[in-house]
Parts: C-alpha cells; sequence; structure tokens
C-alpha cells in the first residue's frame, strides 16, 4: 500500500517548485491532492498533471495572506472530502519587502496552522508539514543572495530569514500544543533548490556555482527531494516525529 492511501492533502504554492513536485508526490503515494496557488492556472495544471497519472485531485485559488479565505478552504476541503488529513504549508516569497514577506512566508503559515489544527485534531489526528528554509536555521549567506549591505538588499534577505526562523518557531509550538490530539507539525527546511524562486541567483553570473559550493554535497537540491521528505513527514512512517525542522539542504546547515 502506498504511504498516503485515502488521505486527503492540501498543498498551497501547489503551481511550481517545491509545491507542486510534492503535491505530484502525494497523489503518488496515494492521497487525493486539493492544489492551491494564488496563480489559479498554476494550480490547475498541477491538478491536471496527477489527474493525468491517475490520482485525484482539485485545484483551487488561493492568496494565503488572506485569513478568512484559508479559513474557509481548508473548511471547504473537509466537508467536501470528508476530512483533512494533511496540509503543506509551502506558499512563500522571496525578493519581496518586509511587508509582504510577513505577510505570506509568516502570516501564511500561521493561518494554515490556526485554522488546520482543530479540523485535524477534531477527527482524531493529521498531519501538517511547513516549509521553512535553511534561512529559518541560519543567517544567508550574502553573496550567495545576491545581496550586499544595501538598504533594499538587506530588507528582503532580513524579512526572508525573520520569517523562515518564525515558521520554525510556529512549527514547534503547533506540535507541543497539537500533539496531545494527534496532529504532528514539522518543518522542513530546504537549502538551495532548482526552483522558481532561485532563478535570479543562479543566472547571475558565477551564481550556480556559488550556490553550489555552500552545500557540501556539491551541487543544488531537486524540488523532488524536498516531496520525498515531505511525503515521509506526512505519512504514519513518521508518527513519532513531530516538533522537528529537518535540513533538506546538502549540508548547507552543516558548516
Amino acid at each position: 500500500m502506498s504511504t498516503l492511501e485515502n488521505k486527503i492533502s492540501f498543498v498551497t504554492g501547489a503551481g511550481s517548485g517545491i509545491g507542486q513536485a510534492t503535491a505530484l508526490k502525494y497523489a503518488a503515494e496515494g492521497a487525493t491532492v486539493v492544489c492551491s496557488d494564488i496563480n489559479e492556472q498554476s494550480a490547475q495544471a498541477t491538478a491536471a498533471r496527477i489527474e493525468e497519472m491517475g490520482g485525484k485531485a482539485r485545484a483551487n485559488a488561493l492568496d494565503t495572506s488572506d485569513e478568512e479565505a484559508v479559513k474557509e478552504a481548508l473548511a471547504k476541503t473537509a466537508r467536501d472530502l470528508g476530512r483533512l488529513d494533511v496540509l503543506m504549508n509551502n506558499a512563500g516569497v522571496a525578493r519581496s519587502g518586509w511587508g509582504i514577506t510577513n505577510d505570506v512566508n509568516l502570516s501564511g503559515v500561521y493561518y494554515g496552522l490556526i485554522h488546520a489544527c482543530p479540523i485535524m485534531a477534531a477527527q482524531g489526528g493529521g498531519a501538517i508539514v511547513n516549509t521553512a528554509s535553511a534561512a529559518g536555521l541560519v543567517a544567508l549567506t550574502p553573496a550567495a543572495a545576491g545581496s550586499g549591505t544595501d538598504p533594499v538588499s538587506l530588507e528582503w534577505t532580513a524579512s526572508y530569514t525573520a520569517t523562515k526562523h518564525g515558521v520554525v518557531g510556529l512549527t514547534k509550538q503547533f506540535a507541543v500544543a497539537f500533539g496531545p490530539k494527534g496532529v504532528r507539525v514539522n518543518a522542513i527546511c530546504p537549502g538551495y533548490i532548482e526552483t522558481p524562486m532561485t532563478k535570479a541567483n543562479r543566472e547571475r553570473p558565477g551564481g550556480r556555482e556559488f550556490m553550489e559550493s555552500l552545500q557540501p554535497i556539491g551541487r543544488l537540491g531537486q524540488p523532488e527531494e524536498i516531496a520525498a521528505v515531505a511525503a515521509f513527514l506526512a505519512s504514519d512512517a513518521a508518527s513519532f516525529v513531530t516538533g522537528v525542522a529537518m535540513p533538506v539542504d546538502g549540508g548547507y546547515t552543516a558548516r
């Protein structure tokens, strides 16, 4: 039996990158996947790929910085599909200002947690996986981030690092609060992954090579490698794992 057989899952930021790879992985492991993204066409494209491979999926447009929209989307999933077993809080931004970065990266994750955890607790349990970052454990290396000490660069690197540290904190707090209710909450901390979010850095002269040099494994990660860990954390194989911020970073944070 697949590890997520008959589970109902909800993935934010499912239109591309890590979110898309995770949605596809969850479906391959037997879950029904609600593919959510601020770009509805991207969400629909991911759902269509799942259906083409014989899986079950739905798609919706969702701005995770809108609390009422998040609350209703999660409640609707539970109403329409009978349960909400897995939430992947993945939607995020980089290279944005302080306000929008906090709204999406931190508040968006909080809204998912505060509204999904009670649903899962009432049904007897569930699993939440938050996408944090290696920057949720350590500071970004300025040269790799394509930034310096100018105010514009510092605004985005500081806001990204602060919000991802915040995701780790939220993960631990909700794991402690809802553990007795059977709800597990964990975070993944990716290093530099080959996704649209790292495209600008990869296309800078020498940018790709520099990022690769920061990861002892010597290369960039692939979205599917993050998705594999997300599937494990969502599955019953991780039944005694909660409150963890797991680096999947090619050794970036081991230095």
